[in-house]
C-alpha cells in the first residue's frame, strides 16, 4: 500500500521523526522532510521495515529529490538532563530550525509533541508507515544515527555498536558488565550492568 503523499491539500507539510529513543547509548537523532510534488514513492517506507542496505540506497534518493530536509542530534548528556521524550521532541524542533523552507503544518510520528513556532502540528501514531514525508524523515534519521554508531564502534569495539547501534542486545549488556559504561552511555537509563 502506498503511503500518503499529502496529509492535506493546501499546506506546506514537514514530516518529522526521531530514532534512538530506546538505545542505551548514543544521541537521539531527528529529521524533518518537506517533499517535492514530484517525489516518487520508490521503496520509501517506515525505516524499521527496510533492510540496512535498502535504507542506505534510499538516502541519496531522498536527499536529492525532496524540497528540503534537515537532521539534528542531541547527546546523551541532554537526554540525561531533560529525559528521552523531551530530548526527542527537542531534536525534532532542532531539525525544523534548520529547514530553509518554513512549513505550514508539521506531521509528527507518534502521539506527543510540543508546539513549535506557532505552526500547527498533527501527531500520527505509526506515522512512519502511513505518511511519506514522515517515512522519509525516519530513513534519514536512522541512516545518520547508524553511521554515527558505526564510527563510535571504532572507538569502543567491545560494545558491538556496529551491529546493535546502541540497543540493549545481549552482547551490549555483557560488555557493560565487563567494562562498565562509556561517556556515550545514557547515565539516566537503567543500564543493567551492576
Amino acid at each position: 500500500m502506498d503511503l500518503l503523499k499529502k496529509w492535506t491539500d493546501h499546506y506546506i507539510e514537514a514530516g518529522c521523526d526521531e530514532v534512538g529513543r530506546g538505545c542505551l547509548c548514543g544521541p537521539v537523532v531527528a529529521a524533518a522532510v518537506i517533499l517535492d510534488d514530484n517525489f516518487q514513492q520508490n521503496l520509501v517506507n517506515d525505516s524499521k521495515k527496510l533492510t540496512f542496505k535498502t535504507r542506505m540506497e534510499l538516502d541519496s534518493y531522498i536527499k536529492d529529490n525532496v524540497k528540503n530536509y534537515a537532521i539534528a542530534e542531541l547527546p546523551p548528556s541532554f537526554i540525561d538532563e531533560h529525559n528521552i521524550l523531551n530530548a526527542s521532541i527537542h531534536a525534532m524542533h532542532r531539525a525544523l530550525d534548520q529547514l530553509t523552507i518554513t512549513p505550514e503544518l508539521i506531521l509528527v510520528d507518534g502521539n506527543k509533541f510540543h508546539p513549535y513556532n506557532f505552526i500547527p502540528h498533527q501527531c500520527i501514531i505509526k506515522g512512519d508507515s502511513k505518511v511519506l514525508s514522515i517515512a522519509a524523515a525516519s530513513i534519514l534519521a536512522k541512516n545518520y544515527r547508524d553511521r554515527l554508531m558505526i564510527e563510535l564502534h571504532e572507538e569502543h569495539p567491545e560494545y558491538c555498536w556496529n551491529t546493535n547501534f546502541g540497543y540493549a542486545t545481549k552482547a551490549h549488556q555483557q560488555a557493560l558488565i565487563k567494562y562498565g559504561p562509556t561517556k556515550h552511555h545514557r547515565q539516566s537509563f537503567r543500564l543493567k550492568y551492576d
